[in-house]
C-alpha cells in the first residue's frame, strides 16, 4: 500500500526535486501539495508548485497557498539563491490549473480526516503551515503518522552561524512542531551539506533526455551558481529537500540517531538554531531522529532511477 503524503514546500531549486522525486515512486500517494512563503514570496512560491505539477502532469494533485509571512517575524526570502522566479534556469510551462479554493492548512486538514490511514507530513520549507495546522486542529494530531522535515543543523547553520534558513525564517513555528509529540524526522545540514550533487550527476541526469530530467538538470546548472561560492567549501551542490522523499523511500541510506531538538526562539546570536542533545546531556526524551549521514552515490542512484520513470510517461 503507498504511503499517503503531503508535501508542504516553497519551489526553490530543491523543493522542486523533492517534488518531482514523490511523483515518480508509486511507494508514496501524495494527496496534496501546499505552499509556504520562504525560497520565494508566496504567490511566486504557489505559482511554481503549480507549474512543476504541470511539468509532470499531474494536475489531479490538489494544492493550495498558506501562511503570507512567519508567525511573529517578518518575512525572508532566498531570492540570492533561487533568483527572481524562486525557479530560474529551466524553460518551465505555465500552470494548467489552479490552487483549490481554500488555506493550505485547511486543505491538509481535511486530507488528514478523510483519510482511511495516518498521513505523513513534508515540509520542505519554513514550519508556519504545518504549526497552524498542528496549533489549530490538534484533534487531527493523532492522524499524522510523521512529520519529515528540512531544516535545522547539529553542528551550523547556512543563513546565520547557528541556524539553517527554513528555521530561521519561522522559529516559533518551528518550536510548535517540535513539541507537538508527533514522530518527527529532521534532514538537518549535517546530512544534505553530504547529498551533493556533482557535475558528473548533471552529466548523468541530462543524458536521460525526458523533459524531466532536462529540466532538474537545468535547475541544477542555475542551483550550482550559488553553491560554487569558496566560502561553502562545496564540491558540487547539495540537494538539501529531496533528502525529506529520499528518506521515505530508502531509510538505510541514511545514518540517525534519535535526539531531544529545541528550537531557540529569541537568542541575540542563535535565533532559529536547532538545539540538538547527541549526548543526552539535558535528561529531555528524544523527540526526534535526526539524519547526519548519507549514502551520496545510493542517493544519486536513487535520483537517477525514479526520473527515468518520466521515459516512460512521455505522450
Amino acid at each position: 500500500m503507498s504511503r499517503p503524503i503531503i508535501i508542504d514546500c516553497d519551489p526553490g531549486h530543491d523543493d522542486a526535486i523533492a517534488l518531482i522525486l514523490a511523483c515518480a515512486s508509486p511507494e508514496l500517494d501524495l494527496k496534496a501539495v501546499t505552499t509556504s512563503a520562504g525560497n520565494q514570496t508566496p504567490d511566486k512560491t504557489l505559482h511554481n508548485a503549480l507549474r512543476i505539477l504541470t511539468l509532470l502532469g499531474r494536475v489531479d494533485i490538489p494544492v493550495a497557498g498558506g501562511a503570507k509571512q512567519p508567525l511573529a517575524n517578518d518575512l525572508i526570502v532566498a531570492d540570492n539563491v533561487h533568483g527572481e522566479s524562486g525557479l530560474d534556469g529551466p524553460n518551465l510551462p505555465e500552470p494548467e490549473f489552479q490552487s483549490v479554493h481554500k488555506h493550505a492548512v485547511e486543505l491538509m486538514a481535511q486530507v488528514l480526516r478523510d483519510s482511511d490511514q495516518p498521513v505523513t507530513l513534508v515540509p520542505t520549507g519554513p514550519l508556519t503551515n504545518i504549526g497552524l495546522l498542528l496549533s489549530t486542529h490538534r484533534d487531527l494530531i493523532n492522524k499524522i503518522e510523521r512529520i519529515v522535515l528540512m531544516g535545522g543543523g547539529a553542528e551550523t547553520g547556512n543563513w546565520s552561524p547557528a541556524a539553517e534558513f527554513n528555521i530561521y525564517v519561522d522559529p516559533q513555528a518551528a518550536d510548535i512542531v517540535f513539541k507537538s509529540g508527533v514522530p518527527i524526522t529532521m534532514c538537518g545540514l549535517d546530512v544534505t551539506h553530504r547529498a551533493q550533487i556533482m557535475n558528473e550527476d548533471i552529466n548523468q541526469i541530462r543524458a536521460i533526455g525526458n523533459p524531466v530530467s532536462d529540466v532538474v538538470a537545468d535547475l541544477l546548472d542555475f542551483f550550482m551558481i550559488y553553491h560554487r561560492d569558496p566560502k561553502w567549501g562545496f564540491d558540487g551542490a547539495p540537494l538539501h529537500d529531496p533528502c525529506t522523499v529520499a528518506w521515505l523511500l530508502n531509510p538505510g541510506l541514511f545514518t540517525a540517531q534519535a535526539c531531544w531538538v529545541g528550537i531557540e526562539t529569541q537568542g541575540e546570536y542563535t535565533k532559529g538554531m536547532t538545539v540538538v542533545d547527541r549526548y543526552h546531556l539535558t535528561g529531555y526524551e528524544a523527540n526526534a531522529t535526526v539524519l547526519f549521514d548519507l549514502d551520496r552515490q545510493g542517493f544519486v542512484e536513487l535520483l537517477l532511477s525514479r526520473l527515468k520513470f518520466y521515459s516512460h510517461t512521455e505522450s
